[in-house]
């Protein structure tokens, strides 16, 4: 079997990377092409250009990068005709995955599977109509969203999020994390600015007035601050200016596995979090680690999203756990002053915040099948139907 599989952030080359082992596992001859990063590449993809040019997010941001991303699109699904995969498997980054396939599916009868269902229960409902016309399979990350798939007319299965999959960093993991960045037993904040260029220039500046002010009481604590690679000079360079003696966990010329596990050891050795909106409140809600979501958007970005947002927290453990125990300062409540607040709120009472993200980590699957697998199983059950 050949898959040619398509990823544009680290959170998709991370589901991509999961699935990929599910299927060779159930497949051993399976073959791989695409596009994808460090943790696909493990399992053996060549991706066909660096994932990196494709994580940009937001419409002021897309802008200037537009006829490149273009070209990638129109380049992307050629490649896919030209190898005739016996499925198409593109991953979250709709804005560029669903574009691909539709290109595809207007040339040819090549099965599509989208891995992420569109938060059509949060924003713009009319996205999975429009994605019923290009995919046939969806994957989805969350237990409610198959219904909403299927309305649409698409074959869909939850299958669990690959984060309930991972350990829990163990307390000696944590001592060499800690000696290893000369943290003696100081407390930490670990601080998430995001994974993009354009989200880590708007949040880095906020994040680190918020953390001036929090550290006024509490000034022996030290800040932390993981990345990805292809981020850790435009981070480095952001947190010069900030206090706490910031350590940036810098994942390059580590293997992926070692990378991995380095970063779960932060985020374990943490005592708070202050963490950009998106896909790591859960990998912090695996840890365990008491958390502070804070976001904001370009300009004209924010005032689309103003009026498309339905819901009244945009935070996976808020939703998934049904509660509102992860403070979020979004949009224009993302201010220095709110952010402290919220750190300080969390800091002095974080039971039931943890509570919740045990919660989470059940109703996402944690304790059975690896959702790796479970995707991949599903994937092939859908194809020889």
């Amino acid at each position: 079997m050949r898959v040619f599989l398509v990823a544009g952030e680290p959170s998709g080359d991370r589901l991509g990377g999961a699935l990929m082992e599910g299927l060779r596992s159930l497949d051993p001859q399976v073959q791989f092409d695409g596009v994808g990063g460090p943790l696909m590449q493990a399992q053996g993809l060549q991706s066909r250009f660096p994932m990196a040019e494709l994580s940009v997010m937001g419409l002021v941001e897309v802008l200037p990068k537009f006829f490149h991303l273009k070209r990638r699109i129109s380049e992307t699904a050629q490649a896919v005709l030209n190898i005739q995969p016996d499925v198409l498997l593109t991953i979250d980054s709709p804005d560029f995955s669903l574009r691909v396939a539709k290109l595809v599916k207007a040339s040819s009868t090549i099965r599509t599977v989208h891995y992420v269902a569109p938060s059509v229960w949060a924003w713009r409902p009319g996205r999975a109509d429009k994605m019923a016309k290009v995919i046939d399979h969806v994957l989805a990350l969350l237990p409610f969203e198959p219904p909403y798939m299927e309305r649409a007319g698409m074959e869909c299965d939850f299958v669990g999020h690959p984060v309930v999959n991972e350990p829990v960093a163990a307390g000696e993991d944590i001592a060499a994390f800690r000696l290893a960045y000369d943290l003696g037993e100081a407390p930490i904040v670990l601080t998430l600015p995001g994974s993009r260029g354009g989200e880590i220039d708007r949040l880095a500046p906020v994040f680190g007035d918020a953390l001036r002010l929090y550290l006024q009481d509490s000034p022996d604590t030290r800040v932390v601050v993981p990345t990805v690679a292809h981020m850790v000079d435009v981070v480095t360079e952001h947190v010069r200016s900030w206090p706490g003696n910031p350590v940036v966990v810098d994942p390059r010329n580590m293997p992926s596995v070692d990378a991995v596990a380095q970063k779960r050891a932060a985020f374990a050795a943490a005592d708070l979090a202050l963490a950009a909106s998106g896909t790591v409140s859960l990998e912090l809600a695996a840890q365990a680690t008491p958390m502070v979501i804070a976001y904001k958007l370009s300009w004209l970005t924010q005032k689309m999203a103003e009026r498309m947002v339905k819901l009244d927290t945009v935070t996976l453990v808020n939703l998934v756990s049904d509660t509102r125990t992860v403070p979020e300062c979004l949009l224009d409540d993302c201010q220095p002053e709110q952010i402290a607040a919220a750190l300080r709120q969390v800091a002095d009472a974080p039971t039931a915040q943890r509570e919740a993200m045990a919660t989470t980590m059940e109703r996402l699957g944690r304790g059975g099948e690896a959702p790796g697998l479970r995707a991949a199983k599903a994937v092939l059950a859908r194809m020889s139907a």
